[in-house]
Protein backbone atom coordinates (compact mmCIF):
# COMPACT_ATOMS: atom_id res chain seq x y z
CA UNK A 1 0.00 0.00 0.00
CA UNK A 2 1.00 3.34 -0.98
CA UNK A 3 0.32 6.70 1.04
CA UNK A 4 0.12 9.94 -0.66
CA UNK A 5 -0.30 13.18 0.49
CA UNK A 6 -2.22 16.23 -1.38
CA UNK A 7 -4.64 19.06 -1.22
CA UNK A 8 -7.94 18.23 1.04
CA UNK A 9 -11.54 19.33 1.20
CA UNK A 10 -11.15 18.69 4.99
CA UNK A 11 -7.86 20.81 6.25
CA UNK A 12 -5.29 21.89 3.60
CA UNK A 13 -3.53 18.30 3.02
CA UNK A 14 -4.57 15.27 3.28
CA UNK A 15 -3.24 11.54 3.21
CA UNK A 16 -4.70 9.43 0.76
CA UNK A 17 -4.25 5.77 -0.19
CA UNK A 18 -2.96 5.06 -4.05
CA UNK A 19 -4.60 1.64 -3.84
CA UNK A 20 -7.56 -0.38 -1.92
CA UNK A 21 -7.17 -1.09 1.58
CA UNK A 22 -8.97 -4.05 3.52
CA UNK A 23 -10.73 -3.41 6.60
CA UNK A 24 -8.54 -4.78 9.84
CA UNK A 25 -5.45 -3.34 7.97
CA UNK A 26 -2.89 -1.56 9.59
CA UNK A 27 -2.69 2.28 7.52
CA UNK A 28 0.44 3.43 9.26
CA UNK A 29 2.02 4.24 12.34
CA UNK A 30 1.98 7.76 14.40
CA UNK A 31 5.48 8.16 15.41
CA UNK A 32 7.51 11.08 16.46
CA UNK A 33 9.39 11.99 19.27
CA UNK A 34 7.99 11.26 22.47
CA UNK A 35 7.55 14.60 25.12
CA UNK A 36 5.83 15.33 28.28
CA UNK A 37 2.33 17.16 27.78
CA UNK A 38 3.91 20.31 29.69
CA UNK A 39 6.83 20.05 27.28
CA UNK A 40 4.68 20.41 24.84
CA UNK A 41 2.31 23.20 25.91
CA UNK A 42 5.43 25.08 26.48
CA UNK A 43 7.28 24.04 22.99
CA UNK A 44 3.78 25.34 21.06
CA UNK A 45 2.00 28.43 23.48
CA UNK A 46 2.19 30.30 20.23
CA UNK A 47 1.64 27.74 17.76
CA UNK A 48 -2.46 27.55 15.63
CA UNK A 49 -1.00 23.98 14.73
CA UNK A 50 0.01 20.98 16.50
CA UNK A 51 0.54 17.07 15.61
CA UNK A 52 0.28 15.70 19.06
CA UNK A 53 -1.64 12.33 20.09
CA UNK A 54 -1.59 11.52 23.90
CA UNK A 55 -0.18 8.25 24.86
CA UNK A 56 -1.94 6.57 27.55
CA UNK A 57 -3.44 9.19 30.12
CA UNK A 58 -2.43 11.88 28.08
CA UNK A 59 1.18 13.47 30.19
CA UNK A 60 2.88 11.88 27.30
CA UNK A 61 2.53 12.70 24.16
CA UNK A 62 3.69 11.72 20.64
CA UNK A 63 4.94 14.58 18.39
CA UNK A 64 3.96 13.66 15.17
CA UNK A 65 6.62 13.81 12.78
CA UNK A 66 5.34 11.40 9.74
CA UNK A 67 2.59 11.06 6.68
CA UNK A 68 0.45 10.17 9.61
CA UNK A 69 0.03 13.78 10.22
CA UNK A 70 -1.73 14.62 7.65
CA UNK A 71 -4.34 12.04 8.37
CA UNK A 72 -7.18 14.40 8.52
CA UNK A 73 -10.35 13.95 11.11
CA UNK A 74 -13.50 12.71 9.96
CA UNK A 75 -16.60 12.15 11.73
CA UNK A 76 -17.46 9.54 9.63
CA UNK A 77 -13.84 8.27 9.50
CA UNK A 78 -12.86 4.88 7.48
CA UNK A 79 -9.57 4.25 10.03
CA UNK A 80 -9.51 3.84 14.08
CA UNK A 81 -6.39 4.60 15.78
CA UNK A 82 -5.02 1.71 18.69
CA UNK A 83 -2.50 2.23 21.49
CA UNK A 84 -0.46 -1.76 21.40
CA UNK A 85 3.04 -1.63 23.17
CA UNK A 86 3.29 2.28 23.33
CA UNK A 87 3.10 2.16 19.62
CA UNK A 88 0.10 4.07 17.66
CA UNK A 89 -1.05 2.01 14.64
CA UNK A 90 -3.96 4.17 12.34
CA UNK A 91 -6.37 0.45 11.10
CA UNK A 92 -8.89 0.72 8.46
CA UNK A 93 -12.17 0.22 9.85
CA UNK A 94 -13.95 -0.90 6.42
CA UNK A 95 -12.34 -1.29 3.35
CA UNK A 96 -10.84 1.84 1.58
CA UNK A 97 -11.21 2.69 -2.39
CA UNK A 98 -8.00 3.47 -3.89
CA UNK A 99 -7.59 7.22 -3.96
CA UNK A 100 -9.68 7.79 -1.16
CA UNK A 101 -8.75 10.22 1.90
CA UNK A 102 -7.56 8.18 4.90
CA UNK A 103 -9.55 10.05 8.22
CA UNK A 104 -10.17 9.06 12.04
CA UNK A 105 -11.84 10.36 14.14
CA UNK A 106 -9.47 12.77 16.51
CA UNK A 107 -11.49 12.62 19.54
CA UNK A 108 -9.70 15.67 20.86
CA UNK A 109 -9.89 16.15 24.99
CA UNK A 110 -7.66 18.79 25.70
CA UNK A 111 -7.70 22.46 24.23
CA UNK A 112 -8.71 26.04 25.18
CA UNK A 113 -12.24 26.30 27.09
CA UNK A 114 -12.81 28.79 24.23
CA UNK A 115 -11.51 26.69 21.34
CA UNK A 116 -14.03 25.34 19.66
CA UNK A 117 -11.92 22.95 17.33
CA UNK A 118 -14.20 23.56 14.54
CA UNK A 119 -14.60 20.01 12.09
CA UNK A 120 -14.83 20.22 8.81
CA UNK A 121 -15.32 16.92 8.07
CA UNK A 122 -18.80 17.16 6.27
CA UNK A 123 -19.69 14.14 7.10
CA UNK A 124 -24.00 13.96 7.54
CA UNK A 125 -23.00 12.51 11.21
CA UNK A 126 -21.04 15.62 12.07
CA UNK A 127 -20.68 16.57 15.11
CA UNK A 128 -19.49 20.30 14.06
CA UNK A 129 -16.07 19.87 16.47
CA UNK A 130 -13.50 17.41 16.51
CA UNK A 131 -13.77 17.43 20.46
CA UNK A 132 -14.07 13.52 21.34
CA UNK A 133 -18.29 13.26 22.67
CA UNK A 134 -17.07 12.62 26.66
CA UNK A 135 -15.05 15.83 26.02
CA UNK A 136 -18.07 17.79 24.39
CA UNK A 137 -20.31 16.66 27.22
CA UNK A 138 -17.73 17.43 30.07
CA UNK A 139 -17.59 20.98 28.18
CA UNK A 140 -21.52 21.36 28.74
CA UNK A 141 -21.45 20.60 32.21
CA UNK A 142 -18.44 23.06 33.00
CA UNK A 143 -20.54 25.83 30.87
CA UNK A 144 -23.79 25.18 33.09
CA UNK A 145 -21.72 25.40 35.89
CA UNK A 146 -20.20 28.89 35.46
CA UNK A 147 -22.61 31.32 36.23
CA UNK A 148 -23.22 33.90 33.14
CA UNK A 149 -22.46 37.43 34.19
CA UNK A 150 -25.26 39.78 32.98
CA UNK A 151 -24.48 42.96 31.65
CA UNK A 152 -25.23 46.11 34.36
CA UNK A 153 -28.52 47.57 33.69
CA UNK A 154 -28.79 51.51 33.57
CA UNK A 155 -31.35 53.46 34.35
CA UNK A 156 -33.12 54.70 31.64
CA UNK A 157 -33.72 58.42 31.04
CA UNK A 158 -36.78 59.58 29.63
CA UNK A 159 -36.71 60.81 26.21
CA UNK A 160 -38.58 64.04 25.33
CA UNK A 161 -41.36 63.71 22.63
CA UNK A 162 -39.65 64.05 19.66
CA UNK A 163 -40.50 65.85 16.28
CA UNK A 164 -41.57 63.69 13.28
CA UNK A 165 -38.66 63.50 10.53
CA UNK A 166 -39.41 65.28 7.20
CA UNK A 167 -37.91 62.74 4.30
CA UNK A 168 -36.94 63.48 0.97
CA UNK A 169 -39.19 60.81 -1.32
CA UNK A 170 -37.14 61.23 -3.98
CA UNK A 171 -33.58 58.77 -4.92
CA UNK A 172 -30.76 58.71 -7.15
CA UNK A 173 -29.26 55.87 -8.39
CA UNK A 174 -25.87 55.36 -7.21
Amino acid sequence: MALIIRSSAIHAAGCYTTTPIRKGVRVAEYTGPRITKNEADELYKDSVLTYLFGLGDGEIVIDGHCVTMFINHSCDANCETAEVNGRVWVTATKHIPAGAEITYDYCLYDGDEDDNATCNCGAKTCRGTMYSPEEIRRRKRAAKKTPIKSPKKTAKKKRAPSKPLKRNRSRTAA
